[in-house]
């Protein structure tokens, strides 16, 4: 295992660093009889770097005063200054090996002050450079953390940055669509009900009131696809589903809604998607298979609420025999990220009656959703639908 190969590198790491050290004490004349003892007793203690660098300085004072402490005083020294990091923390403990190291010469021997001034400072040299170099792999890894940690910031600036770019864009493109399909809409609107209003055809009559309601649905509709609705007004979801059958009944469509099972509640998300669903299939039916009849069902399960929109094989096929799949992500490419998106599933393709169905589930528990199924391989026998 990773853990079992990185507990063993430090444990032979942690034996190097004991034994070339007590090898280097073997090998060298010592002044003292103790010397060599207390010296080895010092590479045995460095372990206790892992636990606090001081304890393994503190640990190799006695060698240090038998004169052959220094190879493990130097690990020592530069395991403080690497875990200090911080010249206020290491440079307090670095007097104890000065003092350990220069007083057992200066009580053993006579020496002249210029000999004591360059022992002292020969001392000193090898107490600060190990230290010193801990403390500059130190500061070099806060560096290097603080680089890599700049430019993860760097990055997400200049996602958000790109994020905002692409947010103001789209607002952009938005107000662009809802001024000019809007100004549209609302003069169909107005010229439906001017219509309505002076004919004394009772068809006539129903049909621009139909053509009024259709455009001021539209309108809604883009407005809050546009996210130009403050939330206050009702977005098309399950309840309008019964008044879209309608308008497709009256638009000329044989389409008929059944409901099975007990309705149960979903969130506003979900009965977007839905209404989106029926729309969708409605329209590519009046589209695709005119004339025939169309059955839109919607099945209240205990846990999934199942929605089916079929149509009758129609008289004619449709010349238009393009993938579905196809289209720059429109029609049920669309719909199926749609359904995705609140947890369902959407799948399509031709019945054995020769006519096709769209079919999407919503699971009640908001289950991840799977990746939508593709139409079968023999779907050119049906209309195609965008």
């Amino acid at each position: 295992m990773a853990w079992r190969g990185a507990w063993l590198r430090r444990a032979a790491l942690d034996l190097a660093v004991v034994l070339v050290p007590a090898v280097a004490v073997l090998w060298a004349e010592p002044p003292f009889s103790w010397s060599v003892p207390s010296a080895l007793v010092a590479c045995g203690l460095l372990p206790l770097r892992h636990i606090g660098p001081p304890l393994a300085v503190v640990g190799g004072l006695w060698g240090l005063a038998g004169g052959l402490g220094w190879p493990a005083a130097l690990v020592a020294l530069y395991a403080l200054g690497r875990r200090g990091g911080r010249v206020s923390t290491t440079l307090p403990w670095l007097g104890l090996p000065l003092v350990a190291a220069v007083t057992p010469v200066l009580m053993t021997q006579a020496l002249p002050w210029q000999s004591i001034v360059l022992t002292v400072a020969f001392v000193g040299l090898y107490t600060v450079a190990p230290a010193s170099m801990g403390l500059l792999m130190a500061t070099r890894e806060r560096l290097t953390e603080s680089l890599r940690e700049l430019e993860r910031a760097r990055g997400e600036a200049l996602a958000a940055s790109q994020d905002a770019v692409r947010a103001q864009e789209r607002a952009r493109i938005g107000r662009e669509i809802h001024d000019a399909v809007g100004h549209h809409a609302t003069l169909i609107a107005v010229g439906a009900a001017a219509i309505a209003a002076s004919t004394g055809e009772d068809e006539t009559r129903r049909g621009a009131e139909q053509l009024r309601v259709l455009a001021k649905r539209a309108l809604a509709e883009m407005r809050v696809a546009l996210g130009l609705l403050d939330g206050r007004e009702d977005a098309a979801g399950l309840t309008e589903i019964a008044a879209l059958v309608a308008g497709s009944k009256a638009a000329g469509v044989d389409v008929e809604l059944l409901n099975t099972g007990a309705p149960g509640e979903v969130g506003p998300a979900v009965g977007r998607a839905v209404y989106r669903v029926v729309q969708e299939s409605l329209t590519n039916a009046a589209r695709h298979a005119a004339g025939t009849a169309v059955s839109v069902e919607l099945r209240w399960d205990p846990l999934e609420l199942q929605v089916q929109v079929q149509n009758a094989r129609p008289s004619r096929p449709s010349r238009w025999r393009r993938d579905p799949l196809d289209g720059g992500g429109a029609g049920l490419t669309g719909l199926a990220e749609r359904v995705a998106s609140v947890g369902g599933q959407l799948s399509w393709g031709p019945t054995a009656a020769g006519g096709f169905a769209v079919r999407a589930t919503f699971p009640f528990g908001g289950q991840p959703a799977p990746a939508p199924v593709a139409p079968p391989a023999h779907e050119e026998q049906l209309p195609a639908v965008r």
